[in-house]
Order: C-alpha cells, then structure tokens, then sequence
C-alpha cells in the first residue's frame, strides 16, 4: 500500500517525539563540560568552565579512596561523587558512590529520585533489596564481585550480613541523583510531619512517635 506524503510526515514526525521523550539526558555539544560551581546550575548541569584552564585533574575523583564514617546509629556510612564534588560529572548524566558497613551496618530504606542505581559489592556479604510500586520485595544475599540494578524511584537498602565489614561501589544515572531516607523523611523533618499523620500511617502513639523522632535530632 502506497504511503502518502501527509502520513510519511506524520509517521517522520511520531518517530522524532518518540524518540525524544524515551531519551534521557541532552546530548552534549562538546568533549566535555567541567562544572562552575559557582554560577547557578541550570537545567542540564552547571555552566562550563574554561576549557584552557582544564587540566587531568578535572577528570579524577579520590573523594572515594578512604572508608566513610560508620560511627553512628546505623553503622554504615557512604561518600557520594555527585557534580558537587566532582565537577567533571557536569552535563554527563554521572555519578558514584562508595557504602561502608560494619558488622550489622544498614543503608536505610530510600530512594534516588533522579537515578537509577548499579550496586557492586567489593567487598563482604550485603542483604540487598528493592521493593516495588505494587509492593513486591526482591531481595537476597549478595557476595562480592555481585551486582544489582536498582531501577529509580524505588525503594531500597542494603544491610550487612557477614561477620566482617563490608564494601560497596555504586554508580547511579544523573550527576545529581538525590536521596531521601523514608524514617527521616517522616520522623526527621523540620517542620515535623504532625502527629496526627504519622499515627494513622504507621499505627504508633505519640510516646513511640516521640521515641523514634529522638533519633533524628
């Protein structure tokens, strides 16, 4: 069947929004695109610095070298390389992550808005897991050399199960992904989410509500 010129068109021009809407981040118009941070971020990152004043450095980040700070009530601690930390990540739609945990350590339950993840256990054995829009838990134990996708916007955590510490490299699809824990979303937001709701949501009295927001002053 012939094909007129008016559905070639249209045909022409459904292809090209499909497109675009499936695409994710712009593609860049140059090599690279070292972040100002000092000027305001715009849409697709921050402004471009000078390209002469470039150097091997902009392309290197050592932020995630040392172990982060595990010392504290959940026994984890994690270091983001986000564009704020490494401005080389600017307009490329980036960034990574290291996890630390001790023995029993956690990464609460959240979220990455702005991200998909990819979790690679370097090191020690992690009780990873996702749990779904029509909530469904996938979930098991990971060991090293061992990797998960973690599709954006669900929630998550990883937990460590071993008897040593454990070590995880993430990498997640946007320069600035986000996070957002769900207990101090809840219970550690200033304002404080009134009572009232977190009552008939997590079926607690004021003394337990009370109990659990003392751990996010």
């Amino acid at each position: 069947m012939a094909v007129s010129k008016s559905q070639a068109l249209g045909i022409a021009l459904l292809a090209f929004f499909v497109t675009v809407a499936v695409s994710s981040d712009p593609d860049p118009l140059q090599d690279f695109c070292i972040g100002d941070l000092t000027a305001v971020p715009g849409v697709n990152g921050f402004p471009c610095t000078n390209s002469s004043t470039v150097t091997v450095d902009d392309f290197i980040y050592s932020g995630i070298v040392n172990s982060s700070n595990t010392t504290n009530i959940n026994r984890s601690g994690a270091i983001f390389g986000t564009v704020l930390r490494f401005p080389g990540l600017n307009t490329l739609g980036l960034s990574i992550a290291r996890l630390d945990f001790l023995p029993e350590g956690i990464i609460p339950p959240h979220t990455h808005p702005r991200a998909s993840e990819m979790v690679y256990v370097e090191e020690g054995s992690v009780y990873a897991a996702i749990v779904t829009a029509d909530n469904r838990l996938f979930a098991r134990v990971m060991n090293r050399g061992e990797v998960m996708v973690i599709p954006r916007g669900l929630i998550h955590w990883q937990m460590n199960v071993g008897t040593g510490n454990a070590k995880i490299i993430a990498t997640l699809n946007s320069q600035l992904p986000g996070i957002q824990f769900i207990a101090r979303s809840m219970f550690g937001s200033r304002p404080e989410v009134p009572d009232e709701v977190l009552e008939k949501t997590f079926f607690l009295d004021e003394a337990a509500i009370n109990q659990v927001r003392s751990n996010f002053v």
